[in-house]
C-alpha cells in the first residue's frame, strides 16, 4: 500500500504541473508552451530564448496564473473539508455544504451585491461570503451542542436547518434586488475563476493553507475515531475537543475557497471518495492525496470550461458536475465489480 501510495502521488505530481501548464497556455488567446516556459525563466532571472512577447507575459502573470493558482487553492480546501467530514460523520456522502458553509456564503454575497458593497470593492464580497459562511457553520455547531457532546445526527440536522432557513433567507433578499445584481448573484452562486486577481490568491492563501495543513495533521485522530467514539475515548482521545476543532478547520476551509471562486459543488463530495476507492480509507494518506488531486480536478474543469466552446466559457462550477458524474460512476461501478 505505501509503495501504491507513493505512486499515485508521484504521478498526481507530474499531472499538478502539467495541467498548471496548460492552464497558463491554453485559453482564449493560445500561447506556445515555449512563451509559458520563457516567462517562467524570467523569475530566476534568465533572459526569454523563444520570443515571449509584452501582451503574453501579462497575460500569464496577471490574469491566467492567479486564476491557476485560485482554482489550486479552492479545489485543495474543498477536498480536504470533503475527505476531513467524510471521516467525521463515517459517512462518504458527506459534503462541506451539509454544516452550512454554502448557505450562509450566499446569504453574505447576497448582502454584499444588495448594499453596493460588491461594486465599490472587489473583495468585499468575497469577505461577506466568508463572514457568512463561518456563522451560519457557527450557528449549526452552537444549535447542535449539548451538555458538552455533538452528536453526529444532531449536527447533520442542525446543518440542514440552517441551511434550509439561510436559503430562504437569500429568496427573500434576491426579491428585493435589482436584474443587474441578481444576475452578478447567479454568475457567482455558479461558482466561475474568471477575472480572479493577486489579491484572490491573497485572501485565500493562508487560511486554506493553514487550515489544509492542520486537516492533514489530524489524520492519525481522525483515524482512531472512525473506529468509534468509545474506542477513542479509550486510548484518552478528547473527542469534543477535536471534533469542534476540525468542523472549525474544515468550515474555514471550505468558506475561504467559497468566497474566492464562487459556490462550486462536488469537488469535497466526490474527490475524497475517489481518492478512498484508489488508496484506501486510512486519513493519513487520504488526505494529501485528496488534496492535490482537489486542486487538479477543479483547474482540470476549469481549462475544459475554457476550451471547449471557442469564443466563450463555460463556468467552472457547472464543468466539475459533467466531469465528475460520470467518472464517480464509472469507479463506483468498477468497485462494485470488484467485491
Amino acid at each position: 500500500m505505501k509503495k501504491r501510495f507513493t505512486g499515485v502521488m508521484t504521478g498526481m505530481f507530474f499531472l499538478l504541473l502539467l495541467t498548471m501548464l496548460l492552464s497558463l497556455s491554453w485559453g482564449q488567446m493560445d500561447i506556445p508552451f515555449s512563451h509559458v516556459l520563457d516567462a517562467l525563466r524570467q523569475v530566476v532571472g534568465l533572459a526569454p530564448l523563444n520570443g515571449l512577447t509584452p501582451n503574453e507575459d501579462a497575460v500569464i502573470w496577471h490574469i491566467r496564473l492567479p486564476r491557476t493558482l485560485v482554482a489550486l487553492l479552492t479545489g485543495a480546501a474543498l477536498a480536504a473539508a470533503g475527505a476531513a467530514l467524510q471521516g467525521l460523520f463515517a459517512n462518504p456522502l458527506a459534503d462541506p455544504a451539509i454544516i452550512g458553509v454554502s448557505s450562509g456564503a450566499s446569504v453574505g454575497a447576497i448582502v454584499a451585491i444588495a448594499t453596493g458593497l460588491s461594486a465599490a470593492s472587489l473583495l468585499a464580497l468575497p469577505l461577506c461570503a466568508l463572514l457568512g459562511a463561518l456563522s451560519a457553520v457557527s450557528l449549526t455547531i452552537a444549535l447542535a451542542l449539548r451538555r458538552g457532546r455533538i452528536p453526529m445526527l444532531t449536527l447533520l440536522l442542525a446543518g440542514v436547518v440552517v441551511g434550509m432557513f439561510l436559503a430562504a433567507v437569500s429568496a427573500m433578499l434576491l426579491t428585493a434586488v435589482s436584474e443587474n445584481k441578481l444576475q452578478e448573484y447567479l454568475f457567482w452562486t455558479i461558482g466561475g475563476l474568471d477575472y480572479r486577481r493577486w489579491e484572490h490568491v491573497w485572501l485565500g492563501l493562508f487560511p486554506i493553507v493553514i487550515s489544509v495543513g492542520i486537516i492533514c495533521l489530524l489524520a492519525r485522530q481522525l483515524n482512531i475515531l472512525s473506529l468509534g467514539e468509545t474506542e477513542a475515548k479509550a486510548v484518552g482521545l478528547p473527542v469534543i475537543r477535536f471534533r469542534l476543532i476540525l468542523l472549525f478547520f474544515a468550515a474555514l476551509s471550505t468558506a475561504t475557497g467559497v468566497c474566492i471562486s464562487g459556490n462550486i459543488g462536488f469537488v469535497g463530495l466526490v474527490v475524497p471518495h475517489m481518492m478512498r476507492m484508489i488508496i484506501g480509507p486510512d486519513h493519513r494518506r487520504l488526505l494529501p492525496a485528496s488534496v492535490l488531486a482537489g486542486g487538479i480536478f477543479l483547474l482540470f474543469c476549469d481549462i475544459v470550461g475554457r476550451v471547449l466552446l471557442p469564443g466563450t466559457e463555460i463556468r467552472v462550477g457547472i464543468m466539475t458536475a459533467f466531469i465528475g458524474t460520470p467518472y464517480f460512476l464509472y469507479l463506483l461501478r468498477k468497485q462494485q465489480r470488484m467485491e
